[in-house]
C-alpha cells in the first residue's frame, strides 16, 4: 500500500529505530494506549499485546481492514484525528498515554488540540519535522523561541529524545524528524486567564525584535507589578515571566470590567 501524499504519509520501517523509541515508552500492562496514525503498523507491532488496552486512529480507510487483520482485536477509529472527540475517546480512569508519527502538517494542530485534555493524559511521545521539535523543546535565548514553545512548555515538560533520519521512512521525507516526550505538568504556574497570555504571546512575537515596552504597547501593562523589564525582547523572556506578564494585563482587565468595560473571554486559545 502506496504512502498517500494527501495525508502526509511517511511510514517508519527502521527498526532500531522503533527499538529505540520503545525503549522510551516502555510500556506496561497496566497502561492505556492511544496510537496516532498507525500507518502499516510497524510501531505498533511493537506496542500492541502490552497495554491493558491498545486504541489506535487512522485516517487512511485502506489501511483500516489491513490493521484489523493484522492485530485482531485492536480497537481501530478510522477518522482524522483533528474531528474526534477526544473528551469520550480519553474517557475518564487511569491517564492515556499517546504515541504516533505525526503527518507534519497536523503536528502543532493536534498538540493544541490535546492541551484541551491534559488531565486524562500521562505522556506523549510523538514523532515531529525536526525543526517543530526544535521549537517545542527551545530555551529562552535562542532563535526558535515562539509563541507556541511558550504555550506547550506552560502546559508540559519537554523532552528532545533523539533525531531520526529520511532514509528511516518509506518514502524518505526531505526533512529529518526528532522523537519528543511531553509530560503534562501537574503543578503549573498559576496563569489567572489564558486568554490574558494569549494576547501578551501573540503582541510579543509578532514584533519579536523590538524592546516588550514598545511591542505590548498597545495592552497598556503595569510593567512594575509584573516585574519585568520593558526593555527586554521576546526571544530573552521565560515561561513564568510571560505568565507574570499575562497576570497583570488579566488583572487590568478584570478592573476595567468593574468599571464598566468589555469583558474579555477566559477560553484557552486554540491555535497560534
Amino acid at each position: 500500500m502506496k504512502a498517500r501524499k494527501r495525508f502526509g504519509q511517511h511510514f517508519l520501517t527502521d527498526q532500531s529505530v522503533l527499538r529505540q523509541l520503545l525503549s522510551h515508552i516502555r510500556p506496561r500492562p497496566t497502561d492505556r494506549m492511544l496510537e496516532i496514525g498507525p500507518g502499516h503498523g510497524e510501531l505498533t507491532e511493537h506496542l500492541y499485546g502490552t497495554p491493558g488496552r491498545y486504541l489506535a486512529v487512522e485516517i487512511d480507510r485502506d489501511l483500516t481492514p489491513f490493521l484489523q487483520a493484522r492485530f485482531g482485536r485492536l480497537e481501530l477509529i478510522n477518522a482524522d484525528i483533528l474531528r474526534v472527540d477526544l473528551g469520550r475517546v480519553l474517557e475518564d480512569g487511569d491517564p492515556w498515554r499517546i504515541v504516533g508519527n505525526l503527518p507534519y502538517n497536523i503536528s502543532t494542530p493536534l498538540l493544541l488540540l490535546l492541551l484541551d485534555h491534559l488531565p486524562r493524559i500521562q505522556d506523549m511521545h510523538f514523532m515531529l519535522q525536526r525543526e517543530v521539535a526544535a521549537r517545542l523543546a527551545a530555551s529562552p535565548g535562542s532563535k526558535a523561541w515562539g509563541r507556541i514553545t511558550v504555550l506547550i512548555q506552560y502546559h508540559c515538560e519537554v523532552e528532545r529524545l533523539f533525531d531520526v533520519s529520511p532514509e528511516s521512512f518509506s518514502p524518505p521525507p526531505k526533512v529529518w524528524s526528532a522523537v519528543l516526550r511531553l509530560v503534562p505538568r501537574r503543578q503549573k504556574l498559576a496563569l489567572h486567564d489564558p486568554h490574558a497570555l494569549d494576547q501578551v504571546l501573540r503582541h510579543a512575537f509578532s514584533q519579536r525584535r523590538k524592546q516588550l515596552g514598545n511591542a505590548l504597547q498597545s495592552l497598556s501593562l503595569d510593567w512594575a507589578s509584573a516585574g519585568v523589564d520593558a526593555s527586554r525582547r521576546a526571544d530573552d523572556l521565560s515561561v513564568a515571566e510571560f505568565v507574570a506578564l499575562a497576570n497583570t494585563l488579566a488583572s487590568d482587565m478584570a478592573v476595567d470590567s468593574n468599571a464598566g468595560g468589555a469583558t474579555q473571554a477566559s477560553r484557552p486559545p486554540r491555535s497560534l
